[in-house]
């Protein structure tokens, strides 16, 4: 839509992305022929198969393989709560968008973007910090969250289109963003 009408007014737009979300729950009979009766089916066969075999003892022998325990130290190094929290909302974001064109920064700093466009909205953070997550989602959040992917920049517009086009981004998106913001205040 928005490569055919120019959005130069603000609500045309919250109504285009009002009727995209009104659309799906607007269905007058449900098709009973979606489902797919399985109750006849039954296991009837299976196969395991090995797919490689690896020997994973130490030679015995050689001094390279040893480590002495009192004076060694292992390889482990402790995960950075930050760095670890960032890998995750990444791996989210790379499940929600199409990423052809998309840095990892470009995906996070999008997602920043909007969750500080919302944490702006005394309102909705008062929400979240003083609701469940399930509560918050029912209050003034998502059209907080909407407000906020309206107003981001055009360098972040094909995240933008993803989110509008495609409900179920929407969805992970918005949780995604209330994660960045409910973890933001804990620390």
């Amino acid at each position: 839509m928005s490569q055919i009408v120019d959005y130069d007014d603000k609500e045309l737009e919250k109504l285009s992305l009002f009727a995209r979300h009104l659309r799906p729950m607007l269905r007058e009979k449900l098709d009973q022929d979606d489902d797919v009766d399985l109750s006849n089916v039954t296991l009837s066969h299976y196969r395991l198969s090995k797919i490689r075999q690896q020997n994973l003892k130490l030679k015995e022998d050689a001094a390279d393989f040893t480590l002495d325990p009192n004076t060694d130290i292992g390889s482990a190094k402790a995960r950075d709560k930050k760095e670890e929290f960032l890998s995750v909302i990444l791996k989210r974001l790379n499940e929600l968008f199409i990423t052809d064109n998309l840095t990892e920064d470009d995906m996070l700093n999008y997602a920043r973007t909007v969750a500080d466009k919302v944490g702006e909205n005394e309102k909705v953070m008062h929400q979240i910090r003083n609701n469940s997550s399930e509560q918050a989602f029912l209050g003034d959040f998502p059209a907080a969250l909407d407000e906020a992917v309206m107003d981001s920049s055009d360098a972040h517009q094909n995240q933008m289109m993803q989110i509008l086009s495609n409900p179920q981004v929407a969805q992970g998106f918005a949780r995604v963003v209330f994660d960045l913001l409910t973890n933001s205040y804990k620390h």
